[in-house]
C-alpha cells in the first residue's frame, strides 16, 4: 500500500523530533548557536567522545539541522538555519510551563526563589545605550573572544565572587549566557541576588541577540 501524502509529511516531521530527542544533540546544537565548530572542538565542549558526537551530529545532519563543510582534512559543522534557535526555544517553553520537575530543576538554581522576569532585548539595548546597565557574559573565554554584547564583562561563576566589590549596589546588572538550555545566567543571577545586588538574566543568550541583527563584538573588535 502507497504511503500517503500527508503520512510522507508526518514522517519527515518526526525526523525532525526524533533528532532532538537526545540531550546530547540539544547541547551540540547549543553549542553550534555559538557558532561553527569542528567535531573535535563540540566533542570537548560537551563532554563526548569524538566517535560518539560525531554519530550525533550525523543525526542532526540527517534531519537537516545542522550542514557541515570541509575544511582540509576538517568537518565543520553549522546550524542550518537560525529557525533552529526558535524550535529550541518552544521547546523550553512548552517544558517550563508543563512539566513540574523542570519548574523544580529552575527553583532550585534560583535557591528555590521565584527568578525575576528576563529582561527583554529591546530593554537591554535602551539601557546599554543609556548606560544604565552593567552586562555580565557568563561563558567561556573562548566563547566570549569569539563574539560578545558590546560593554559585557565576561566573568566565570567562579570568579563571581571577586567581582562584588567592583559592582556598585545600585547598579542594574543583566546576566547572559549560551541561549535557552544554558544555566550559568540563571546561576549568577542567584548569587548576585543573595548578595543583596540587582541582577536579571537577559531573555535569550548571545545567539538570539546576534540574530536580531544587533551589535556583536570579537576579541579583535573596538569596542
Amino acid at each position: 500500500m502507497s504511503t500517503s501524502p500527508k503520512t510522507a509529511l508526518l514522517e519527515e516531521y518526526a525526523l525532525v523530533a526524533r533528532a532532538l530527542s537526545a540531550p546530547a544533540r540539544l547541547s551540540l546544537l547549543e553549542q553550534l548557536a555559538q557558532g561553527e565548530r569542528g567535531v573535535e572542538a563540540l566533542a570537548d565542549k560537551t563532554g563526548l567522545t569524538v566517535a560518539n558526537c560525531s554519530q550525533h551530529l550525523q543525526q542532526l545532519r540527517r534531519a537537516a539541522l545542522v550542514t557541515s563543510r570541509r575544511d582540509g582534512k576538517a568537518v565543520i559543522y553549522r546550524l542550518t538555519d537560525a529557525r533552529t534557535l526558535e524550535l529550541m526555544d518552544l521547546l523550553r517553553i512548552v517544558a517550563e510551563r508543563n512539566l513540574a520537575q523542570v519548574e523544580h530543576i529552575l527553583r532550585g538554581l534560583s535557591n528555590g526563589q521565584d527568578a525575576p522576569e528576563p529582561v527583554t532585548r529591546d530593554d537591554l539595548a535602551v539601557r546599554l545605550a543609556e548606560g544604565s546597565v552593567t552586562v555580565l557574559d557568563m561563558r567561556p573565554a573562548d566563547e566570549y573572544a569569539s563574539g560578545h554584547i558590546p560593554g559585557a564583562r565576561n566573568i566565570t561563576l567562579a570568579d563571581l565572587e571577586r567581582m562584588l566589590p567592583t559592582l556598585e549596589p545600585g547598579t542594574e546588572i543583566v546576566a547572559y549566557c549560551r541561549g535557552p538550555y544554558c544555566i550559568y545566567a540563571h546561576q549568577a543571577v542567584a548569587a548576585l541576588r543573595k548578595h543583596g545586588l540587582n541582577a536579571k538574566r537577559l531573555e535569550g543568550g548571545l545567539p538570539e541577540w546576534r540574530e536580531d541583527g544587533r551589535p556583536v563584538l570579537t576579541e579583535a573588535s573596538p569596542e
